[in-house]
């Protein structure tokens, strides 16, 4: 049996979106994770056969972790819950938050592997499935209910971290309350 391996995938990924988190993903190079990790670059190359893949990668951990919860949200009847959970996922995970700020392009989707891009296909379909069932269940059925459930549980509750992730800034306590209160009232 082998010995376990010192820098398992889960800590090569925090490092590299510690990075994107200061830098941005043009900071998230091969070099610099392995850096940040404190582990050789082969280590990197062994888990992610190119910088695109490492990128792809950090980009799917991330938002898949986030929408465990966001998915389990909109399983509801409130778009409120779902915008909270966006606010209080981003509060607990202030650098994985920073990833999802950006977008797949910035990360260089376009040119990660097949698979990867599936995966993202995927999660993205399972997402807009779940964002038209709940505006079905809550009076607002179509293409602008469905606009009207994205803007209450993801632009506005993303403005409002955005601008306080950006400064350096943690996210206040009322966050919350400030973006249910907008989704109950775009529900109204």
């Amino acid at each position: 049996m082998g010995r376990p391996p010192r820098h398992d995938t889960d800590r090569l990924l925090d490092a590299a979106a510690g990075l994107a988190a200061t830098g941005g993903p043009a900071s998230v190079t091969v070099t610099a994770v392995a850096r940040a990790a404190g582990a050789p670059s082969g280590s990197i190359y062994h888990r992610f056969p190119s910088r695109s893949a490492l990128l792809a990668e950090l980009w799917l951990r991330t938002v898949e972790r986030f929408q465990e919860g966001f998915l389990d949200a909109l399983d509801g009847d409130s778009p409120a819950a779902a915008a909270r959970h966006v606010v209080a996922w981003c509060r607990a995970n202030p650098d994985q938050a920073a990833v999802l700020l950006y977008g797949p392009v910035d990360f260089g989707e376009p040119t990660w592997p097949e698979d990867a891009r599936d995966r993202l296909a995927k999660r993205n379909a399972q997402v807009d499935r779940a964002l038209r069932a709940l505006a079905d269940r809550v009076g607002h059925p179509g293409a602008e209910g469905a606009d009207r459930l994205v803007l209450a549980t993801v632009d506005i509750p993303y403005s409002t971290v955005r601008r306080h992730l950006r400064a350096g800034n943690a996210i206040p306590g009322y966050a919350e309350d400030l973006v249910a209160d907008c989704a109950d009232r775009l529900f109204a």
